[in-house]
Parts: C-alpha cells; structure tokens; sequence
C-alpha cells in the first residue's frame, strides 16, 4: 500500500492510494521522497523556501563504519556546503535543527561540533533560537575522561517569524495542583492546565542494543526526539528534510504526524530500511517508543537492581567536614 498527500478543507493529510508511491526523486506533491546518492544533489531537486523543517544529525566524522574519516577542515566545508543548501531551500518561517556531538581528534581531543556548526549557520544569516541538549544516560564508557551523556541540537530559524506549536510539546507539570496564594489570582492554579514548556534538557534515550526502534544503522535518531520537533515546528502538509536520512527516523516522524518527508543516503541498504519503516508508519504497525513514555526505573527490589554481595563496596564521593580555604 502507498500513500500521496490530498487537499482536504484547506489542509493537507496523508492517505492511502494504490497508485502512489515513496519516490526516489523529489517532486512537489510527493509524500515521501528517499533519494539514493549525495545530500546536495537531493538539494539542488528541492526549490528555494520550500522546507518548513530541516532536521538531521549528519556524520560526527570519527571514523564510523558508514563515513569517511576526513580532516577536520575538509568535514567542516562538507558541512558548509550542505548547510548553504539548506539556507536556501528553508522557508521564510521554516526552522533548521542540526543534531551533533564531539569530533574527538586522534590523540583524544575534544572538539565540540556545535561551536563550528554555530558560526556557519550565523554566517548564512540564520538565527538561534534554542541549544537543546538532548541527555541519554547511556553509552560507552572513557578511561580517560568524563563519559559522554548528551549530544545537542542546534535550532535555527529563518526569520524572526517563525512556526513554534508549544502546546503540542508541552509536558506534565511537577506540580499540577499548585496554585496562587496572594494577588488577584489567590486560590488560582498556577499552573497551564495542557502542561509546561519541555525546557531545552531533553532526556530520551538512545537507540542502542535491545531498543525497540534497533535497525543495523549503527547511530540513528530515537523518533521521539524528532516528534518534539516535527510537532513544534512545522503543521500538517509541511515539508520535513533530513539530508543524511539514515533509517528514516525523521522521515517516520513526519509522516506518523501528516508531514511530507525527503532525506538522501547513498548507501542502499539504509535506504531499503527507511523504505520499509516509513510504510509501517503510514500502515499504523511502527514499532517505536511512544512520544512522552517516562524513563524506564528499576525498582529497589529489583534483583537487577542490587549490588551483588561479592562485589566490593560501591566508591561514592564524600563531602568534607568541613570547609578548607
């Protein structure tokens, strides 16, 4: 089964139809376009101001087995050029969000990518809006430093008028029955009765091992941190870009919320899974973490949970007794 985009009292909504497909070229009314080949040669297809949303988390240029390891200086004018791309194809009120981590040199030094990747986009005239940092308590583990446990995400806009649906991200407050206890609203809640702002920490964990959303991509996007976005930033109809797609994740929470989606890869095999992920999400049969589930928490009594009686004493830090000059 395939899908196309129809008008629908004045707005768009993806449906079902046996003569529609996920193309491999961008047209203007497709659904989905996966395009097999370079990110800027997806780019050059889409004409200017068309994208509501471009979100992505391209390579971190580390030495993974799906990128070219690259000099520092090459890897940041690939980025340049996609992003100068991306500039020109985001609509006027559109919002670009680029997820990324550390270039981690050879003799183990730290470079931040979102610190580069700010200056580009400033250059190209787009303008900050949020430095999300998206935190997933797990990973790999250094000897020789901190282990990492966030990653961020840049957004930007266009313009200073911009789409920002904050009442479709908003989550349950810490205290939903508090209330006002002096002034004009004494007795009131305090509170907005549809939630809070989600704030820029976002804790939603990685797709690693035994999670749901596991394909043989080695580093893809948790859905869910690309719903916050699709929700907040675009409406029903709109464009959503991912340059380097990857398994479709972007894709997928596009078209699971009535968005268009286009993405490139040049690996096949990739593209063959985002293919077959994006037509589960349009048939309701997705397996996915569901947006706003609250973080797994072993319970105390858990066997897991309990430090075996062989083991030595778990070292913890003690604040001295007191304070020193």
């Amino acid at each position: 089964m395939a899908f196309e985009l129809l008008e629908i009292e004045g707005e768009q909504e993806l449906t079902k139809r046996k003569d529609s497909y996920i193309g491999g070229h961008y047209q203007p009314h497709s659904a989905v376009t996966l395009f097999q080949g370079d990110r800027l040669q997806l780019l050059e297809e889409i004409p200017d101001k068309t994208a509501r949303l471009i979100v992505t988390s391209p390579p971190y240029n580390i030495g993974k087995k799906y990128e070219k390891r690259l000099g520092f200086d090459e890897y940041l004018k690939l980025q340049r050029d996609t992003l100068t791309e991306c500039a020109r194809i985001l609509a006027a009120n559109g919002s670009l969000c680029w997820q990324v981590g550390n270039h981690i040199g050879k003799d183990g030094e730290v470079f931040p990518l979102d610190i580069f990747i700010y200056g580009i986009c400033k250059e190209l005239g787009l303008k900050l809006r949020n430095r999300i940092v998206w935190c997933f308590e797990h990973g790999l583990h250094c000897r020789k430093r901190l282990s990492g446990r966030y990653e961020t995400i840049l957004w930007f806009t266009k313009s200073d008028n911009y789409i920002f649906n904050l009442d479709a991200i908003r989550v349950p407050q810490k205290y939903p029955g508090k209330k006002y206890f002096k002034g004009e609203k004494a007795g009131q809640y305090s509170c907005n009765p549809l939630g809070k702002n989600p704030g820029d920490l976002w804790t939603i964990p990685n797709v690693k091992h035994n999670h749901v959303e596991k394909t043989i991509h080695p580093c893809q996007f948790p859905i869910e941190l690309v719903e916050r976005l699709v929700l907040a930033l675009t409406n029903s109809g709109d464009l959503v870009v991912d340059p380097y797609i990857g398994a479709g994740s972007a894709a997928c929470a596009a078209v699971l919320h009535g968005r268009r989606a286009a993405g490139a890869d040049t690996a096949a095999n990739y593209l063959n899974v985002a293919k077959e992920r994006i037509k589960r999400a349009l048939e309701g049969e997705l397996r996915r973490r569901p947006l706003g589930r609250p973080i797994y928490q072993p319970s105390p009594g858990d066997r897991i949970a309990q430090r075996p009686a062989q083991l030595a004493p778990a070292k913890s830090i003690q604040a001295p007794l007191f304070a020193t000059a």
